[in-house]
């Protein structure tokens, strides 16, 4: 009994730890600038649970997604906006959208389950085109 509890306690503790929903973090990345990152996946796909409950949830709890609007589509629950954003058919894609230009934006994604440092090495790459861009349109506007 005290280790169910104990379990209902973190879970109810992390709940603010949840991602947001994909409308949200491209409302959140119009207003503060940062990429998305897109898990697209499903509840009963083993590597996406991995990446969701265990890669990306950490990262979340560390910090290490704070550069990034992370946010999560089910493939069962959101077939549609599911279909727009993936490349092909297989699951988990971890998709990265940054801003390349003044209304422009680039795509990267891993298919599969990664670790820690293969998100980390996507969301550097995607912060620097962003601070590339951001850094580009500023000169622009001195000049």
């Amino acid at each position: 009994m005290t280790g169910l509890l104990m379990c209902v306690m973190l879970q109810v503790a992390g709940a603010g730890d949840a991602p947001a929903t994909y409308e949200q973090a491209y409302r959140e990345a119009q207003t503060n600038g940062r990429p998305i990152m897109v898990l697209v996946g499903a509840d009963w796909c083993p590597g996406c649970q991995t990446m969701k409950g265990g890669v990306l949830a950490r990262m979340m709890r560390s910090g290490k997604l704070a550069r990034v609007n992370y946010a999560v589509v089910n493939t069962d629950r959101e077939r549609a906006l599911a279909s727009r954003l993936m490349q092909g058919n297989s699951i988990p894609q971890l998709i990265v959208f940054s801003k390349s230009g003044k209304d422009t934006w680039s795509r990267e994604q891993i298919t599969g389950a990664a670790g820690e440092d293969s998100v980390a090495a996507l969301i550097d790459k995607a912060a620097a085109a962003t601070a590339s861009t951001e850094s580009s349109s500023a000169d622009t506007a001195k000049n």
